[in-house]
């Protein structure tokens, strides 16, 4: 089982930067780089929240399960 992470293509398709995206959560570039690439091992909800609202999307467009 795996769980994936869509961050960098809804970012692309809300065109987006990291930067700019970083600074409206309140985190740092390298925690959403963690985030972005997979290597997140937890992901409080209340900044899934705020990815979705700043991102006008769902949980489910940023995280995904793929069966291996």
């Amino acid at each position: 089982m795996a769980i994936v992470i869509n961050l960098d293509v809804i970012m692309a398709k809300r065109k987006i930067r990291s930067k700019d995206l970083a600074n409206e959560l309140g985190i740092t570039e390298a925690n959403l780089s963690i985030l972005k690439t997979g290597k997140a091992k937890a992901i409080r909800f209340s900044t899934l929240e705020s990815l979705c609202e700043i991102l006008e999307c769902q949980p489910g467009d940023i995280l995904e399960y793929r069966n291996k």
